[in-house]
């Protein structure tokens, strides 16, 4: 875990619910705005989301009045549960179709997605071939096994014209779906984290972005494709910032909200990671 020891200030902060201004007006200290208490406790994946929010941490909250507790989390579900619980004020790991699966399949839980912050590009990676069409008769192609990231793998494989996925199974497409194979390959779900283990076992592996940066991937094997990017790219897969419904007006979330856009965390994120991790500006688009 890392913990910072900035003071948000001596006063007691309102704990009465209020209406929601602009994050710019809440980080402003405006009268109205809800806030908690102590420092925000916030869940994320190690990286790129523990990165950011350190880069955060260590350049702008001090000055911005904000005190973070960032809690470093490697799987994919105790983030949610964590907010669920009470363990955790925010969290940051996952994008729009992740969280809608997992309320919808999750526990009765209000939780509200605040603001797009980065997109963790899939790629389809390989250890021995340099092209989606290098791929031998008979590949062996590990893809994660939850339904979000599963489809989106699948759109990797069929935009590179390797399969071709029944229409008709829409978002919720598994390796069962699959209606055409001419390479025969051999489609195999695994847990997203496992992924970039298993490179080595396979002839290609569809890996998210986290993962394979946090693995070493990006610089040890080949990119053989990236996923697509349609019209509504980022709605469906930047990973953003989450709270219950009723922390969403805290004024703590907001300010998190606000210095997420911070020109100074895009161009970190632009640096770092070099396309792998695509930054989002506050409009909701991909940032230039």
């Amino acid at each position: 875990m890392r913990t910072t020891s900035t003071l948000i200030g001596a006063a007691a902060l309102a704990l009465t619910l209020a209406a929601c201004g602009s994050p710019s007006e809440q980080a402003s200290g405006s009268a109205d705005a809800e806030a908690g208490e102590g420092p925000l406790r916030v869940g994320v994946s190690p990286v790129p989301h523990g990165d950011i929010l350190a880069f955060i941490d260590e350049n702008l909250a001090e000055e911005a009045g904000l005190e973070l507790e960032i809690e470093e989390i490697a799987d994919y579900n105790t983030p949610n549960a964590g907010l669920v619980n009470g363990d955790l004020d925010a969290n940051y790991f996952q994008h729009r179709s992740f969280l809608n699966e997992w309320v919808e399949n999750g526990p009765d839980a209000d939780l509200t997605y605040v603001t797009d912050v980065h997109i963790e590009r899939l790629g389809l990676y390989s250890e021995t071939y340099e092209g989606a069409d290098d791929l031998p008769t008979g590949a062996k192609v590990a893809v994660p096994n939850d339904p979000a990231n599963l489809y989106r793998a699948l759109t990797i494989l069929e935009t590179e014209g390797l399969i071709t996925v029944d229409p008709d199974a829409g978002e919720t497409a598994t390796e069962k779906d699959v209606v055409d194979n001419p390479k025969d390959l051999v489609i195999t779900p695994l847990e997203a984290a496992q992924l970039p283990r298993s490179i080595a076992d396979v002839d290609a592996a569809v890996i998210n972005g986290n993962y394979a940066i946090e693995a070493g991937v990006t610089e040890d094997a080949n990119v053989l494709a990236w996923e697509p990017e349609g019209d509504d790219y980022v709605e469906k897969y930047a990973n953003g910032l989450v709270a219950l419904e009723e922390n969403v007006d805290d004024e703590r979330v907001q300010l998190l909200a606000e210095l997420l856009h911070d020109e100074r965390v895009l161009e970190y994120i632009q640096e770092t990671w070099q396309g792998v991790v695509l930054a989002v500006d506050a409009d909701g688009s991909v940032a230039e």
